[in-house]
């Protein structure tokens, strides 16, 4: 059997009054009498509902229950309302209108941020409470009306990290922008936060978002708090680099990527975005650099956000729950962090002994490697940046090219040999002009007697022939090949068999020439046959 209970509030508090007065309403009692019976209900003690202590009532109030409850029944004995209810009574005019005015100008700002500012220029006393101040706006229809995301259900459970340092968050906020001497600046606000805890681990304003930025922004995490297990960030471009990839990976950071276009999935950092903006983005005022917005918000995370009980958190606050007591520290020396950081890549050196690495010009000492592809190291820690080359085991330093300061320097001496002097007394034959001259001299002399394949007569043809075949034998050689030839290293006649005047084994080519018969020699001068003499 269901139990029956009052329908709200005011129902059982008109039950209780009825209680109370219920046995002066059955019975029809004297002035005196009534006197009576309301004195000795007076000193009796009764707990109303939803009171922890019990508390007596007074002649008067009894009295007026009782009539009115003769007049009205059950319905007189419920409480009736202020008739300011649901107005501040601890609101003049003058704040009141000064609070909508504010919601007014400032639709971003929430309660909390202006009672504090407010409290903090002395214009708002301590005992005015945010409850007070919500109601005021909803009267006024100057209520905040959180944003909905329109898109299908999606089932989201609500997770942490079991321990501090088990898991960082990473992300860019997109702040306003700025017009900065005479030019419009972009801010970017970059930040780390420990998921167990909600920490701050370090915030920076930056004017862009690039894989550098968060590199040294991590960099400087981990230098001051340790090596976390994981590092979860946005899908973006901006920590998609292969860098940050290796960089993680040989520290044993696991690294996580979001889903692209569900900010929801990252709801700590949101959440943390939308708590700064609300506190500082939102009411920077006239800035003049990058460094006072840097300083304003480091000033709240100190100030504000790190002492302040956190919903997430049960009502602690990120402070403590991140102190050095509260987990584990992972420390990292500095010559692991710059190994980490340490790329390498493959480099051409140009015939100039020159590297280019990230855009900037370097030179080598060490000419020998003009032309060689070489490994061309550096750590991204090093400001300016300090890259080597390593090869075969030696680190050869880069620095940066300085053209004027090469144009003063002297060039330098010679090769010599060991001992220090030349290697022989006097300079080495090299005359590249001269050996074409002689080559020249040498290929007109051997075609002088050689007769012309077209144009002259046929007479000349023979004349020539005759002629060159009547040249004594060249006192080099002892012999002469059978078909006259000048030549006998490169007549086959000589190579094939000894001399014969009857059988001449030249290989020649056969030409007719008139009715005469001329055979030339490798080495191109005609002569006749001793056949056809």
């Amino acid at each position: 059997m269901d139990i029956l209970k009052p329908k709200d509030h005011t129902e059982e508090i008109a039950i209780f009054r009825h209680g109370v007065i219920g046995q002066l309403c059955a019975r029809d009692l004297e002035h005196g009498d009534l006197a009576e019976a309301l004195r000795t209900l007076s000193m009796q003690r009764l707990r109303p509902p939803g009171s922890a202590c019990t508390r007596s009532f007074s002649i008067p109030t009894l009295e007026r229950w009782l009539y009115a409850y003769r007049r009205r029944g059950l319905e007189g004995l419920r409480p009736r309302a202020r008739r300011d209810r649901g107005r501040g009574r601890e609101l003049d005019p003058v704040l009141r209108q000064l609070l909508c005015d504010i919601r007014r100008e400032h639709p971003d700002a929430s309660v909390p941020l202006i009672l504090r500012t407010l409290r903090a220029d002395g214009r708002l006393c301590a005992t005015v409470s945010a409850s007070t101040v919500r109601r005021l706006f909803r009267q006024e229809g100057l209520d905040k009306i959180p944003q909905r995301d329109g898109k299908g259900p999606t089932t989201r459970l609500k997770w942490q990290a079991d321990h501090p340092d088990a898991l960082w968050h990473g992300d860019v906020c997109h702040g306003p922008t700025l017009h900065l001497a005479g030019r419009r600046v972009a801010v970017r606000i970059h930040a780390l936060l420990d998921d167990a805890s909600r920490f701050i681990l370090v915030i920076s304003v930056e004017s862009h978002e690039k894989e550098d930025t968060m590199l040294r922004l991590l960099v400087r995490a981990l230098r001051l708090y340790g090596v976390p297990s994981a590092l979860y960030l946005d899908n973006g471009a901006t920590y998609r680099g292969d860098a940050l990839r290796i960089f993680c990976s040989r520290l044993g950071i696991t690294l996580l990527h979001a889903r692209p276009y569900d900010p929801q999935a990252r709801g700590k950092m949101e959440r943390f975005w939308r708590t700064l903006r609300e506190n500082v983005l939102d009411h920077l005022g006239s800035i003049t650099s990058l460094e006072d917005i840097s300083s304003r918000i480091q000033a709240f995370v100190d100030v504000h956000y790190h002492p302040s009980p956190h919903a997430g958190l049960m009502g602690r606050a990120p402070g403590l729950v991140y102190a050095p007591g509260q987990r584990e520290i992972d420390p990292l020396s500095e010559a692991r962090l710059r190994k980490a950081l340490t790329l390498r890549q493959r480099r051409r050196v140009r015939r100039d002994t020159t590297v280019s690495v990230r855009g900037r010009l370097y030179e080598l000492d060490h000419g020998y490697l003009a032309g060689r592809v070489v490994t061309v190291a550096y750590c991204l820690l090093d400001e300016p940046l300090a890259p080597v080359v390593e090869i075969e085991g030696q680190r050869l330093p880069l620095r940066l090219v300085d053209p004027v300061h090469n144009a003063h320097v002297k060039r330098p001496p010679r090769r010599t040999t060991k001992g220090g002097e030349s290697p022989a007394g006097q300079p080495v034959a090299f005359d590249p002009a001269g050996a074409l001259l002689v080559k020249s001299a040498r290929g007109s002399g051997a075609r002088r007697g050689r007769p012309r394949r077209r144009g002259g007569s046929r007479c000349d043809l023979l004349s020539s022939a005759s002629s060159a075949c009547a040249r004594p034998p060249s006192p080099r050689s002892s012999t002469m090949p059978s078909c006259g030839c000048p030549r006998p290293s490169r007549c086959s006649s000589m190579i094939s068999k000894p001399r014969s005047l009857s059988a001449p084994a030249c290989s020649s080519s056969v030409s007719q020439v008139s009715a005469k018969r001329v055979c030339y020699g490798p080495c191109g001068i005609g002569y006749p046959r001793p056949d056809s003499a």
